[in-house]
């Protein structure tokens, strides 16, 4: 099969090329090289995978690719994702994730692709209070200018489905983590900050609840959907594995031998949501999919990584903490 893949230079895309490259797929890689996208992440397959750099919301430019490469299946991971600077600036965050959907559903309807794997998040429910979960068929309530954006690209699949029968199958991954992750996030962020001895910023008092998924499992859980899932599905794709924001930066201290006293609480996020969780149940019992790493295996992992290739986490080291000072405020 040809895939088509979106954003592939970030870091849960490439995950996803690696993989499916080591499977046998032919890969395009479509990606504008961001900030955040960058190919070395996709130095292990070098040679393995066509790339070409295109703007997602550029309708000419990807109906040309289309053209040319006919692709039997698209996988669309390409988004603006950091919801810090989505409230800083919603501008990108509506032109990729909405007009850049947009244009890769009117591609796929018009070289009828068998198949749109269509990336939301766990951000387009809202958020949860101490108890419960999401199941695929709660209501969208999005709170954020980047969740919106992600909700609106999800009901675009949607329609494209209803309307027109373009294949979409939607996943829902909740927060990744991992090797690769671009360091905005926040593993990364604690990770250089503390190998640099300087101060961890948490929002609020670090009670925010996310539920934690390593990036290989996320990854597989999508080739889960690419090879089993029937069009007009959605799927949560979970862990199970919650913590709160605090116990997650107190734990990558641990792994790093730092202190705790290392955090400094600042002034917290507007509109952050309280809690994220998934129910999972259903990819599990219709297509067989179950996460594999659980979370103190995966920070291991992470940090490990880390400390193996600080070279390129420190690359953008001075650009970064310009953008920290704008978006951590005591």
């Amino acid at each position: 099969m040809k895939i088509l893949t979106t954003g592939t230079a970030g870091f849960i895309g490439s995950e996803f090329v690696r993989q499916a490259v080591e499977k046998g797929y032919d890969v395009i890689v479509v990606d504008c090289l961001t900030y955040a996208g960058d190919l070395a992440r996709l130095k292990q397959v070098e040679g393995h995978y066509k790339f070409y750099e295109a703007d997602i919301s550029d309708f000419q430019k990807i109906d040309k690719i289309f053209a040319e490469e006919k692709p039997q299946a698209v996988v669309h991971w390409a988004a603006e994702t950091h919801v810090d600077r989505s409230i800083i600036d919603a501008s990108p965050f509506m032109k990729t994730n909405v007009i850049g959907t947009q244009s890769l559903l009117e591609a796929a309807k018009k070289y009828s692709v068998d198949k749109f794997i269509n990336i939301a998040t766990d951000e387009v429910y809202g958020e949860l209070g101490e108890t419960g979960t999401f199941y695929e068929n709660t209501p969208l309530e999005p709170n954020s200018p980047y969740s919106v954006s992600k909700t609106s690209a999800d009901m675009l699949g949607r329609a494209y489905f209803r309307t027109y029968g373009t294949p979409v199958v939607t996943a829902r991954p909740s927060n990744n983590y991992g090797p690769w992750q671009f360091p905005e996030k926040l593993v990364p962020v604690v990770f250089l900050k503390a190998i640099h001895n300087e101060k961890i910023p948490v929002y609020g008092k670090g009670l925010n609840i996310r539920e934690w998924l390593y990036v290989s499992d996320c990854a597989d859980a999508v080739m889960t959907l690419l090879e089993k899932a029937k069009p007009g599905t959605y799927y949560n794709i979970g862990s199970s594995q919650e913590r709160t924001n605090i116990e997650v930066v107190k734990n990558l201290l641990k792994l790093l031998n730092k202190s705790d006293d290392m955090i400094e609480f600042v002034q917290d996020r507007p509109g952050h949501d309280f809690r994220y969780a998934l129910n999972y149940n259903k990819i599990t019992n219709e297509l067989g999919w179950k996460p594999k790493i659980l979370f103190d295996e995966g920070m291991k992992k992470t940090v490990e990584w880390y400390l193996e290739n600080l070279d390129w986490a420190e690359k953008k080291l001075d650009y970064l903490r310009e953008y920290w000072k704008t978006v951590y405020k005591k």
